[in-house]
């Protein structure tokens, strides 16, 4: 028996053996044409890029920085580090912070959930600096915090200089870094994305509005940030869950406010309408085993996983069972024994761990010699 067996147990009969199967599946357009310097979109189940373009190409964050600020925060919080009920004190230089404010005043003290909603909301600059300052002591020493999670979820194109993202020519990231960020948000800290979705902030009898037109826009979407300075032109990071299906996207370096906002509707209208996911979970099995006190052997899944095709191909598709080696035994509960393979025109799109969810005893050797004579 070769090293590699394979079992294939869903096979996809297409009308007849002889209907070309190219001609059935679902075509698929090229995503549309996003006038902005670089964009990417997402599912955020599954991983799968949609659609981009200099997804990895280094450009000024603007205001996005402020969702690295609140990571950090959402981490700090979690750890019982900060609390939102803590009183943090506004310095001089958080007061005179330039661009957009909300309004907080020096000397005076502010709870921290206001401050961290002034951030997300209205994006205040001001918000910004008094939440570094009051987590680290000073702005430059916050970000020391801000680059220490950037590396730890993968964003190794990304560079923070500041907690505001005012400009700073030192101060990068890429479409491909602010995806797994706001995956991270999302994914990590769902009491707190809930913020992303408000449209307005109120402080001191100042209301100001939510950027994100989108959340006027489009009822789908709840999230997440705009961003804008002369170097870094028009951002937004957006994200919209429809019929269980959830898209992040972002663009940068659109030229305007309008722009930004139609492009990046237009990015999303197209992964919702040509692209769907599925989310695999507990798929069980029963294969031969040899040398065991049974015959057959119970297999599954353990991890869920998620993938996305084009409309209409998921039919075409094809779960495979890859063995590591013939089963034999003994074999222990837990045991991985091969792989499960999601496969689409031979191309594998999803491999989960296959593992044996029983025990199987070693039968005895009179019972095995019996086995590999034929009896």
């Amino acid at each position: 028996m070769q090293n590699k067996l394979f079992i294939k147990f869903l096979t996809i009969l297409i009308c007849s053996f002889t209907l070309n199967i190219q001609a059935a599946i679902f075509i698929t357009p090229k995503a549309p044409e996003i006038s902005a310097v670089a964009y990417s979109i997402v599912d955020y189940n599954s991983g799968k890029v949609i659609a981009s373009n200099k997804q990895h190409y280094k450009r000024a964050p603007a205001s996005l920085t402020k969702l690295m600020t609140a990571y950090v925060i959402f981490q700090l919080i979690s750890n019982d580090r900060i609390k939102l009920e803590d009183e943090v004190r506004i310095s001089k230089k958080a007061w005179k912070t330039g661009g957009s404010k909300s309004f907080v005043e020096v000397g005076k003290t502010m709870k921290l959930e206001t401050l961290l909603k002034g951030m997300i909301i209205q994006s205040g600059n001001d918000s910004a600096v008094a939440l570094a300052e009051h987590i680290a002591g000073d702005e430059s020493t916050f970000t020391t915090y801000m680059n220490k999670y950037a590396r730890k979820l993968g964003m190794n194109n990304s560079q923070f200089r500041n907690a505001s993202g005012l400009p700073d020519n030192n101060q990068y990231t890429t479409a491909a870094d602010i995806v797994l960020l706001a995956t991270a948000i999302i994914k990590d800290f769902p009491q707190f994305y809930l913020w992303y979705s408000e449209k307005e902030f109120t402080y001191h009898g100042i209301k100001q509005y939510n950027r994100n037109k989108l959340l006027w826009n489009d009822h789908t979407v709840d999230g997440l940030k705009t961003g804008f300075t002369k170097k870094a032109g028009y951002n937004l990071v957006a994200s919209a869950k429809r019929l269980g299906m959830r898209l992040i996207s972002v663009v940068l370096g659109s030229s305007s406010v309008n722009d930004r906002t139609s492009q990046t509707q237009k990015i999303l209208d197209y992964g919702f309408r040509f692209f769907e996911t599925k989310t695999i979970r507990n798929i069980k099995k029963e294969l031969p085993i040899a040398n065991s006190t049974k015959n057959m052997l119970k297999v599954g899944t353990s991890k869920i996983i998620s993938f996305t095709l084009a409309r209409g191909q998921f039919k075409f598709s094809d779960q495979v069972i890859q063995l590591d080696t013939a089963l034999s035994a003994p074999i222990n509960k837990g045991d991985v024994v091969g792989k499960l393979l999601i496969q689409f025109k031979g191309k594998t799109m999803a491999s989960i761990p296959l593992i044996a969810l029983e025990h199987a005893q070693q039968a005895s050797f009179f019972s095995r010699m019996l086995e590999t004579i034929g009896f």
